[in-house]
């Protein structure tokens, strides 16, 4: 069954803020029939259908003498809405009974209930939006961060768009003129040299080649880090976790196998949002819990993107729990960790991070490790064009892919015939992204995700 079942064309509606109760609700109306409908229920100083685009009115909402309530409509006419609609924003009391009652009345006057993400996806149906900046609109909603909030305005306003856009174009020219040259094949003309048409495809490979390399780092501010805390028991897990998190989260205590489960928490670091969790101590154990545990933080391991493992002055480095790590992640991801420094700074073995849970000292050198960890030392701006997502990463990768066939093409003497199709290939590709291109699957798996309202 397709997602969007329901004509496009329908007058739509639903509440955009969220169910409860609260000061303000708002009530959002899309499509043809948006202004009439309320009309039809909205006592005011003038009817809807007369007033601006982008004015204001206040009034009470009624069923026949009944009031409902005293709202403020907001009046979008088209295409100056977020829809390129007709569209209508009903500002009520914060009741879930008069929101509700509201919504009912307007699906009585012919005007359904809107999917999940149906506003946005009519945004980009109406060409208000392209699809990078349509899913921007979900990641500006659900940003945790600073840094996640910047990179989903970077996509909102149209930076990556203007980028894969201007790579697009290029290769419709570059094609196009091939396809010309086609057309005049007996006539022996050239629009354009072998070495131009080369030296285009190759900068367009080297541009997805710098988007590409910025998905890491677009992916760590929009997603966060994984960051697993391991160690033999009592080395001091807990009492890291309760240090970064500001908070007594975990039980510390000296007895070894406290924690049983693995314990997550988020924190912030300079507006990177990292997931900790704190592991139960890997280690062979009789007790069916604790054995559950350790199944657990072995897949906590695997799935982390940063590894802290945590030693400490009186054990030492734990070389048996080093190896099984290696089993589990690359050497790369790990933060080698000594705590306890307060007890003695008598280290016999060199450690990335030397830290004391107990004082707090060192945890600022850790913050910085656990930053060059995860982002690297690529510097990235305000005005860089990130990939953020997974669906722009592997259509780049299907558009590289397809012009370095056309530059084997190119040094293999094949035609333009061959040439121009894998143009055509990687320009598809680069259209997916931005929507120039796309199918219903595509939109539905997109849109679906996004709530109501949005």
């Amino acid at each position: 069954m397709d997602y969007f079942l329901p004509s496009d064309n329908d007058t739509i509606v639903a509440l955009a803020t969220p169910a409860g109760v609260g000061a303000i609700s708002v009530i959002r109306v899309s499509g043809d029939k948006s202004i009439s409908a309320v009309d039809e229920l909205f006592d005011g100083k003038l009817k809807l259908k007369d007033s601006e685009s982008h004015k204001i009115h206040y009034g009470k909402i009624e069923k026949g003498k009944d009031v409902i309530d005293d709202v403020l409509v907001s009046v979008f006419k088209n295409p100056n809405s977020f829809t390129g609609e007709d569209a209508i924003e009903i500002s009520t009391h914060g009741n879930p009974y008069i929101t509700t009652k509201i919504i009912n009345e307007l699906v009585e006057l012919d005007v359904r209930l809107a999917e999940p993400g149906e506003f946005t996806k009519r945004a980009f149906l109406n060409g208000k939006l392209d699809l990078i900046q349509a899913e921007a609109v979900a990641d500006v909603i659900n940003s945790r961060t600073e840094a996640s909030l910047k990179g989903a305005r970077n996509q909102l306003d149209g930076l990556l768009s203007k980028h894969v856009n201007s790579l697009r174009e290029m290769l419709i020219n570059t094609s196009s003129l091939i396809e010309l040259e086609l057309d005049f094949a007996e006539e022996d003309v050239e629009f354009m040299s072998l070495d131009k048409i080369k030296g285009n495809i190759i900068s367009v490979i080297s541009e997805i080649e710098k988007l590409l390399k910025s998905f890491e780092y677009g992916r760590v501010i929009r997603d966060g880090i994984n960051v697993a805390l391991v160690g033999i028991p009592n080395v001091g897990k807990s009492s890291l976790m309760n240090l970064l998190l500001k908070e007594s989260r975990a039980i510390v205590s000296e007895i070894p196998g406290t924690t049983r489960d693995v314990i997550r928490e988020e924190i912030s670091i300079d507006g990177f949002l990292f997931r900790i969790y704190d592991t139960a101590g890997i280690r062979l154990t009789d007790d069916l819990i604790e054995k559950e545990g350790v199944i657990r933080s072995r897949e906590v391991v695997k799935n982390a993107d940063v590894v802290i493992f945590i030693n400490d002055v009186i054990s030492g480095f734990s070389v048996e729990l080093y190896n099984q790590l290696l089993e589990l992640t690359s050497k790369e991801k790990i933060i080698i960790l000594m705590n306890k420094i307060d007890l003695s700074h008598e280290i016999t073995r060199n450690s990335d991070v030397k830290v004391s849970a107990l004082t707090g000292e060192g945890i600022e050198e850790l913050f910085e490790r656990l930053k060059e960890k995860s982002i690297g030392t690529n510097i990235f701006t305000e005005k860089s064009s990130l990939v953020t997502n997974i669906r722009h990463a592997n259509a780049l990768e299907k558009a590289k892919l397809a012009l370095e066939n056309s530059i084997e093409s190119i040094e293999n003497g094949m035609t333009g015939e061959f040439i121009s199709v894998d143009l055509r290939t990687a320009e598809s590709a680069l259209g997916e992204i931005i929507g120039k291109v796309t199918t219903d699957d595509i939109l539905n798996n997109i849109f679906s995700k996004f709530c109501i309202g949005k």
